[in-house]
């Protein structure tokens, strides 16, 4: 674990930060750190995390006011933003395409996507105008970006869609020294993923368990890439159960 600095640190933001990975990303900034502003809809979930440390603000990332005044807030207290993680999803709805409600596939790409959208578009904003300018956004897709789960197509098609809000963030981000990387995380051993390891559905139709990792291994990796310099990026990074199936899935 990197030690804290002795300087007022730099200034993140970590959406979805009151339970699972957000709540390990927004502990491991703050332990190396950081100023970290914690973003989630429960307040008293992200007071927890928090434990006194850090910028509590309640908030729905798929909302654009409630997500401006989150980015307002920040700068007001702190000044400036220099790393979003946009951490903040859900698996939503499972079964066949027909099988799967109108309504809860636009839950999922509200939170999934547009959410990711509009931190990313707000931290942007604030990045390019400050001075120093610039920033880093961390993107947290998945290993669903790359690789579906059967039965999961509205988590499989936001994830692919945040690899390319990530790409695009990556490119346009360069002319105002923002930087964008993707971490891809498989099997991480947090709520949503609690029912894993006793047995999930595969490719072949069988129901079997797979090995989990523990998060703080994620949040390590989400540190190293929040302190990179501007000139250096990790576009993709993925980091997984050693044994989980994944590269023989499809």
């Amino acid at each position: 674990m990197t030690e804290p600095m002795t300087e007022p640190g730099p200034v993140a933001v970590v959406t979805g930060a009151g339970s699972g990975l957000g709540a390990a990303f927004a502990r491991g900034l703050l332990d190396a750190g950081f100023r970290v502003a914690l973003v989630g809809r429960r307040a008293e979930t992200l007071e927890q995390t928090a434990a006194g440390r850090g910028l509590v603000l309640p908030a729905d990332v798929t909302d654009a006011g409630q997500v401006d005044r989150v980015f307002h807030a920040v700068v007001d207290a702190w000044g400036r933003v220099d790393v979003l993680v946009n951490n903040a999803g859900t698996f939503g709805p499972t079964g066949d395409i027909d099988e799967i409600d109108v309504a809860d596939w636009q839950a999922v790409v509200d939170v999934n996507l547009t959410g990711v959208f509009l931190c990313a578009r707000a931290a942007f904003g604030v990045m390019k105008a400050q001075d120093p300018r610039g920033g880093r956004i961390i993107n947290n897709g998945s290993i669903s970006a790359q690789v579906p789960r059967p039965g999961a197509i509205a988590y499989t098609a936001t994830k692919h869609a945040v690899t390319g809000v990530t790409k695009a963030l990556a490119l346009d981000g360069r002319a105002h020294d923002i930087a964008c990387s993707q971490i891809d995380i498989g099997n991480a051993a947090t709520e949503m993923t609690a029912g894993i390891a006793t047995g999930a559905r595969q490719a072949d139709g069988s129901v079997r368990p797979e090995p989990t990792f523990d998060p703080v291994h994620a949040a390590d990796a989400v540190v190293r890439l929040a302190q990179l310099p501007l000139d250096v990026n990790v576009p993709f990074l993925t980091i997984m159960a050693t044994g989980m199936p994944f590269l023989g899935r499809g």
